[in-house]
């Protein structure tokens, strides 16, 4: 059997900052844009690379959803973003005014740093230990 996750859902509060963000800043690919109607679209990036998992960019509909954005998980590390060449990413996503809020550090998994989204979602950057 052979499954993976496709897609992550992230709740933004509008698509084109978003988009300006995570393309713009962090260097991901817009892999699709799609109009759905008056108030929604079919927003979806990956990061480069060899990546088979892509975010959704879900704009927040309700009150409920609003309040969700940026704190998704509770104030913990939402999502993971490896990198092959740390030193070079980091460098780059300072320039692009990336807040860091922990690290740069080495761990005995890797290299890891934490940093915020547009709406302070935290991330865990990371380049791996080669195995």
């Amino acid at each position: 059997m052979s499954q993976h996750i496709a897609s992550i859902s992230l709740l933004v509060q509008d698509y084109d900052d978003a988009i300006a963000f995570f393309v713009g800043k962090l260097g991901f690919i817009l892999v699709e844009d799609t109009v759905m109607s008056e108030t929604k679209r079919w927003v979806v990036i990956k990061p480069p690379g060899d990546s088979t998992t892509s975010l959704l960019l879900a704009k927040a509909a309700n009150e409920e959803q609003k309040s969700r954005v940026g704190n998704q998980t509770g104030g913990r590390v939402f999502l993971f973003l490896h990198t092959d060449n740390f030193d070079r990413d980091y460098h780059n996503m300072a320039k692009h005014g990336i807040e860091f809020v922990r690290g740069p550090v080495q761990e005995p998994y890797g290299m890891v740093a934490v940093f915020k989204d547009l709406y302070g979602n935290l991330w865990d950057f990371i380049e791996p230990i080669s195995k």
